[in-house]
């Protein structure tokens, strides 16, 4: 079922038990640990042959948003698309759920792959710690987690609503738990640049959540995906400013 809604990964069959939604929140942390792996493997891949780095980067910068199926970034649009009208919350909110594609969205979409890309580029380039990308999205998928326990839902979001129904403090204890362990094992493979990466990550997610969370007063699945597209960007910008010391 996570894998089905989370990922495009092509599966055998599709099952779905509306009683066991709610424990798909808890695999947020692992949805990522896969993505990480296979971004990780491309990245391995892609750099062995001597191929141009220009197109390994630009090749690596879309991996993860394809193997995801493109639901993080189709948030990060509709929100940033919604928080730059600076509306009203009504008018906002219209535009958060509106299907067309406005001008904030393509502008922000932009700068995205813009930094997104020289980001990659640098860490490709530098051919250091590249395995740090998969602490990035178990991290950021961690902080959904967290916030779906511990922020008010929009009443308009039916994703968030399904995903924290009957949540326990178990998940959170857990999800707390796989975060700590991906941050020591960053500090084990990068020594301090793995903790600074992980910590960009957070600290990235908690910046962007609390803006988009303050100007809609709630969390939706796509206050979801803008906070999380945002924290792995700043985690791949704070690992390739790292690489060169």
């Amino acid at each position: 079922m996570a894998l089905g809604m989370f990922t495009a990964i092509p599966l055998p069959f599709h099952i779905w038990e509306e009683k066991l939604a709610k424990l798909m929140v808890t695999l947020f942390p692992f949805i990522g640990l896969l993505i990480g792996v296979i971004w990780w493997g491309a990245g391995v891949l892609l750099t062995t042959p001597d191929l141009p780095i220009v197109m390994v980067s630009a090749v690596l910068v879309v991996v993860p948003f394809l193997v995801a199926g493109f639901i993080h970034l189709d948030g990060y649009m509709d929100t940033s698309d919604a928080l730059l009208s600076y509306r009203p919350l009504e008018d906002k909110l219209r535009i958060l759920k509106d299907p067309t594609v406005g001008a904030f969205a393509v502008v922000m979409l932009v700068i995205l792959f813009l930094l997104q890309f020289a980001a990659v580029y640098t860490i490709v380039d530098g051919g250091r710690y590249l395995a740090l990308i998969i602490a990035v999205c178990v991290i950021s998928r961690s902080c959904s987690t967290l916030a779906i326990f511990t922020l008010r839902h929009m009443p308009t979001s039916n994703y968030t609503s399904m995903l924290g129904k009957d949540i326990g403090s178990g998940v959170v204890v857990f999800t707390g738990v796989v975060m700590a362990v991906a941050v020591g094992l960053s500090f084990f493979y990068a020594g301090p640049v793995g903790l600074m990466v992980a910590g960009t990550v957070v600290l990235g997610y908690a910046l962007a959540m609390r803006k988009a969370y303050r100007a809609f007063d709630g969390v939706s699945g796509d206050l979801l995906g803008y906070a999380l597209v945002i924290s792995e960007l700043c985690g791949l910008i704070a690992l390739a400013l790292l690489n060169r010391f």
